[in-house]
């Protein structure tokens, strides 16, 4: 068994559904298991509505439900339009029935939290309407094609705790479940397909586990049916040693450990969601990120760190961050004061990325989408506090970093030119990190790159 996840862009419209569904034939041998995102940029419209509706604008929340339900039906026209040329033009009534029903829902919403605050279980359940949609449509033109399909709610299995916004899986309870939801839903066909991204309450209330979480949902569901392997596919072609929109000379990367995958994704490599890599590392099942636009591309596989060598693979970045830095002559000599000051930001869900310390100062850095007013108006009580805005953090990612030889040096002589507000090694040798200001993010990562991956080493 594989479990195959497909992005937005790959079931954008009516061609790229085609192109995946070509790739879903070639491993029907190995009973895949479909997790699907919704329809490219669906998701974002569905955030309009509900901001749409909770403004009170009745006009453009229905412009929007109105347009998604026309989008996804002229997808439906002109599948079945590529199917006639073979085949009989498919029935396409159900389908479009189908379509309404979720469209009709998302009016319903609507109009009854026009004005006022939805609540989170609601909102979760309209923001996955997205998912169920493509789900539905791609399953539909898969059995007119003659693929023998079955469609399986992802809410019958993927039990989560009741943070309806951004909610984690229940993960005894999704195995018990999704084995044998999957097993019957195989007997009596060669494909299942799912969706991700949602999830329920054991109660029964509708959850989503936030933005990007289609890969966790796959990596997952591969872990819980252990299976032979697990792929993203999305519109690259796999992870690259730099972002290619920053550094065109960025190359592809053949071969991840399942630590130097997780150190990308956590650091803003935006090709793997940053929890998809621990489901997999678990059961030891190789995961591989591959291109639909471009499916004859070898992509990234990611494995054990026994298969991976040492070395830098890749340059990552966040690129609009904070340094919050605390100076206090109390710190010397006392035990307990980072407790108290890690404390405040635990207390006012400020999440942490890097930190360097000193005797007398204490340096961190948070996103800068963090609301983090509350968190210094409380370090303050402990020394001064300034606060570093308009930053960005580059990150050096590899396999025991600290053993290759001359890595820091090469860093510094790289950004000579740069100033360094932070720099910081992580403890497992996967990372090295500086701050550096925004504006010269681009210009240090192409000189990051062009040292490590151009010089002909």
């Amino acid at each position: 068994m594989i479990v195959m996840k497909f992005g937005g862009t790959s079931i954008g419209d009516a061609a790229a559904i085609r192109r995946t569904i070509s790739i879903i034939s070639k491993k029907m041998r190995s009973k895949p298991v479909i997790v699907l995102s919704a329809c490219a940029n669906v998701t974002n419209l569905l955030h309009q509505t509900v901001e749409y509706t909770e403004q009170g604008d009745k006009e453009k929340s229905e412009e929007i439900i109105t347009s998604l339900r026309d989008r996804h039906k002229n997808i439906v026209d002109e599948l079945a339009l590529g199917i006639a040329a073979k085949r009989p033009t498919p029935d396409t009534t159900d389908i479009n029935n189908i379509i309404d029903k979720y469209c009709n829902s998302l009016w319903t919403l609507s109009k009854a939290h026009l004005g006022g605050q939805i609540p989170d279980a609601d909102k979760a359940y309209m923001l996955s309407m997205g998912e169920y949609l493509s789900s539905n449509i791609v399953c539909f033109m898969m059995n007119a094609l003659g693929i023998k399909t079955s469609l399986v709610d992802a809410r019958h299995f993927m039990i989560t705790t009741p943070d309806y916004m951004c909610a984690t899986a229940n993960t005894p309870e999704v195995a018990k479940r999704a084995n044998s939801i999957i097993e019957k839903a195989f007997k009596i066909a060669d494909v299942v397909i799912t969706q991700g991204f949602v999830g329920v309450t054991m109660e029964g209330d509708p959850t989503i586990m936030g933005r990007g979480s289609s890969d966790y949902s796959a990596s997952l569901l591969g872990m819980v049916l252990d299976a032979d392997r697990i792929e993203i596919w999305t519109d690259v072609d796999g992870i690259c040693t730099a972002d290619p929109s920053i550094v065109p000379e960025a190359k592809g990367i053949g071969k991840l450990s399942y630590e130097e995958a997780a150190e990308l994704a956590r650091f803003g490599a935006k090709v793997l969601h940053p929890l998809s890599i621990e489901p997999a590392a678990t059961k030891n099942i190789p995961l591989y990120v591959l291109n639909s636009m471009n499916p004859e591309a070898e992509g990234t596989v990611v494995l054990g760190g026994s298969c991976i060598f040492d070395g830098v693979k890749s340059i990552s970045y966040n690129e609009n961050i904070r340094v919050i830095n605390i100076y206090s002559p109390k710190m010397i000599n006392t035990t307990g004061f980072l407790t108290k000051i890690f404390s405040a930001f635990e207390k006012h869900g400020v999440s942490v990325d890097m930190i360097s310390t000193s005797e007398a100062s204490v340096s961190v850095t948070v996103d800068a989408s963090a609301s983090i007013d509350p968190v210094t108006a409380e370090l303050k009580r402990y020394g001064n506090i300034t606060v570093d805005r308009d930053k960005s953090q580059v990150s050096i990612i590899g396999k025991n970093i600290i053993g290759v030889k001359g890595a820091v040096a090469a860093v510094f002589d790289a950004v000579s030119d740069s100033k360094i507000y932070m720099m910081s090694q992580g403890s497992s040798f996967l990372n090295l990190s500086i701050v550096v200001d925004r504006p010269e993010m681009v210009s240090v990562i192409r000189k990051l790159h062009k040292t490590f991956f151009e010089n002909g080493d």
